[in-house]
């Protein structure tokens, strides 16, 4: 009987390094959704597990770092890796193992999302473990993307404004990425972000749509970030095309649950805001 060999099709790899959201709005759930909805394909290292839904975090079970490691090293032994994502990496121990991993395997263009707090309030990084954090991912960082609360927590001070965002940003590049993103959705006012390359701050600004629907944005910009730059695109470009992907997915935010519903990342299929950037 004859057999047809199947044709190998390239698609951009982006490794996700995360903790897992029972919910599915945010985490690891909302990554994978949104590198597939950018014609990208995803793989996990899974860091720690959360029962969690939209009102509460209710647990965390940590995974060893040697477990992380080697889920880092059976994705990229096997399928290689065009980008990285990191999201929720926990405490100490964990940093230290996705640091090493990523040197060890010289992983290109690694967005590091500095996630500390859910939504809910309560915190997914332990306090000591911002230093490290700070040490050991950021100069790491292709992209780092923290929001207002995360970028103050870095810097010692609370920003309020462009000005304080801009000033924040410069202090972060000292600390070792590429390229700091800091993301202004808490600001009064229009939704600016501000992306700063060592040489020149860029602005991107979108409308503002008051909806409680926003679990896992910060999860679906950094992803989709991680995925447009896997696919070739730059700093700016993939920042640009993150921009119109999450305002797309907080405009059609699921109303879902009893507290904040998530983003829908799905939404840009239907609603293709982002259509010439993928």
């Amino acid at each position: 009987m004859e057999t047809r060999a199947m044709a190998r099709v390239s698609i951009p790899r982006v490794l996700i390094i995360a903790g897992s959201d029972s919910s599915g709005g945010a985490g690891i759930q909302a990554d994978l959704k949104t590198v597939s909805a950018l014609g990208a394909f995803g793989m996990t290292a899974i860091t720690a597990l959360t029962a969690q839904n939209t009102s509460d975090v209710l647990g965390i079970l940590e995974v060893s770092p040697e477990f992380v490691t080697l889920q880092i090293d059976a994705c990229v032994n096997d399928v290689g890796c065009d980008a990285v994502k990191t999201g929720m990496l926990a405490d100490v121990p964990i940093i230290e193992a996705v640091a090493a991993a990523i040197a060890h395997h010289k992983l290109p263009r690694v967005v590091v999302d500095p996630v500390m707090i859910a939504k809910s309030g309560a915190h997914l990084l332990k306090a000591e473990a911002v230093a490290a954090l700070k040490s050991k991912m950021l100069p790491l960082a292709t992209v780092v993307t923290p929001n207002l609360h995360e970028a103050g927590a870095m810097v010692g001070r609370e920003i309020h404004d462009l000005a304080g965002m801009k000033e924040a940003a410069r202090a972060i590049r000292d600390l070792g990425p590429e390229n700091v993103v800091i993301k202004g959705g808490h600001l009064a006012g229009v939704a600016a972000d501000v992306l700063y390359d060592g040489r020149e701050f860029t602005e991107f600004r979108a409308d503002r749509f008051h909806s409680k629907h926003t679990h896992g944005t910060g999860c679906i910009f950094a992803s989709a970030i991680a995925a447009n730059l896997a696919h070739g695109r730059s700093v700016k470009e993939s920042v640009a095309a993150a921009k119109e992907f999450i305002t797309t997915a907080i405009r059609n935010g699921l109303a879902i649950g009893k507290g904040c519903g998530p983003a829908n990342p799905m939404a840009a299929l239907l609603h293709p805001a982002t259509e010439g950037h993928w």
